[in-house]
Order: structure tokens, then sequence, then C-alpha cells
């Protein structure tokens, strides 16, 4: 069992936990994931590790609800216990050598985004950062990203915080006013970062996707979460869950992340149900 040291919410259905892990604390890099369990009969989910805490002990991880797994998640709060957390797994992001990157993240994967600029940042790198979210109240982490990057961008689909654009609008936008990139490092929705590696593709920069496909074991052995990449199979638990993103098949990912969905919604339906039976009966 593993002790919830702090929960909080940080926008709309968007929450940050801080779990006590101190074994996994003491080997964690940026990059890289913990999978858990709710209970002991619930699903596996895979979450990225947004902060290994030395001092305390703890792994943060921000999750959005989404579906029926993250649902449970958020009914959790401080002082509760998860029955499984397991890492870290997967391998961590290469930072080495790297003198100036734009790091692109879209909403909730700016949870995973944010370390590795920091990562970047604390080894005196130039870092770009381009954030983006859908509206002006769900944005989230906005300060820590601006206290880490050389060049801070926050765009919003609908304009509502005064920049209205996509990610890929502002990238665009600094690659043909001249900037250049040892690499591109982009972690969000599947779409997203299909088109972040599409507009770096014809300045030949090199761009690092984050792959989070469905995992159940996080070792490789059930296959769930291949990914086509270059042609060729991967897995993103062991061989990930970065890649080369102008050689991974998004398309072929996205329409795998689809054939969960009517499945994902008949169980958070079901979840919601049986907490208002619940409450009702209390």
């Amino acid at each position: 069992m593993f002790l919830i040291t702090e929960k909080k919410e940080l926008a709309p259905k968007v929450s940050l936990m801080k779990i006590k892990a101190p074994y996994i604390v003491k080997h964690a890099k940026p990059g890289q994931f913990v999978i858990l369990r709710v209970e002991e009969q619930g699903e596996r989910i895979p979450m990225t590790i947004t902060e290994a805490n030395q001092l305390d002990g703890t792994v943060t991880i921000i999750f959005q609800e989404v579906g029926a797994t993250t649902y449970k998640l958020n009914q959790l709060n401080t002082g509760d216990f998860l029955h499984d957390f397991v890492g870290p797994l997967g391998k961590a992001t290469h930072l080495e050598g790297l003198k100036k990157v734009a790091v692109v993240g879209g909403g909730v994967g700016c949870a995973i985004a944010y370390p590795v600029a920091k990562a970047l940042h604390d080894q005196k790198t130039i870092v770009h950062s381009i954030i983006g979210f859908r509206n002006k109240d769900l944005i989230f982490l906005e300060d820590e990203f601006k206290a880490c990057s050389d060049l801070a961008i926050i765009t919003t689909d609908d304009g509502s915080n005064g920049n209205k654009g996509f990610v890929t609008d502002a990238l665009k936008k600094l690659l043909e006013d001249g900037e250049v990139y040892d690499e591109v490092i982009t972690i969000g929705p599947l779409p997203m970062m299909k088109f972040v590696s599409l507009t770096t593709k014809p300045y030949g920069i090199k761009t690092i996707v984050s792959m989070n496909p469905v995992m159940i074991d996080g070792t490789g052995m059930c296959g769930g979460c291949r990914v086509t990449v270059g042609g060729q199979m991967k897995f993103a638990c062991v061989d990930g869950p970065e890649f080369d993103g102008h050689l991974v098949d998004f398309d072929e990912a996205i329409r795998r992340n689809q054939m969960y969905a009517p499945f994902e919604k008949k169980q958070l339906e079901d979840n919601c149900n049986l907490l208002k039976e619940i409450k009702n009966v209390k």
C-alpha cells in the first residue's frame, strides 16, 4: 500500500498527487513513468513521474480524469492509499549535450513536459517552452514553466488567455523567424504530437515524442503498448516511452487508442452510477 501524502486540484478534473515511494524516488529520472492500481482488482495504468522528491521520498503525478480508473483515482484524497505503485519504468529522456531545445506540451501532457524542461534548464540548456490548453481555466504549471524557460509561450484554443492558437502555430512562427533547435521534445495528445512532428520535419529538426498507449504489465510481455516506429514494432513500456516523432505511425496509434473508447465510456458511466447509489444510501 502506498500513502497519498498530498492531493490538490490544478484545474477542473486535473489533479496533482504526491505518493510516498522512496525506493522509486531513489532511481527515477525525467521521462520515466510508474504503473499504479487504485484497488486490488483494478486496472493497471501508466503515469509519468512529474517530480521525484529526494527530501521527502515522494513521487508526484498529475493526471486528468478521463476514464473509469482516473475517475476512481480522483476520488482518493490525502491520507488514502494506492494498492500498487511500481517503477520507475521506461527509458529516461536523453538530455546530455543539448544546447537549445523547444519543449512543446499540450493539456495534461504539460505535466510530463515540465520535468524535462526543468532538467534541461538545470543543465544550462536554452529552453523555449510552448504549452497549450483548450482555455484559460485549464492552464496549470504556468509559473513553473516560466521559471525554467528562457522563453515561455502559453496558448489557448479559444484565446481566453489572450494568446489564441495551437502550439504548432507558435512553434511554426519561431522556426520561420529563424530559431534553430538541437531538438524539439513534444508531449501531449497523439494528434498534437503528430502535427508538431510534421511541423519540424521540413526543417530537419530531431523531434522526440512521448507515447502513452494502454499498458498492462509495463515489462514488454503483454504487447498491449505496441507502436510502429520506422516500420518496426516497438513496445512503449520498454523501448520508450520516447521515440523519434518523424518515424512514428501516428495514424495507427490513434486508431488503436480509439478502439478502447466505447469500453472506457461504459466503465465510467457504471462507476458514476455506483457512486451515486452509495451516496444515496448514506
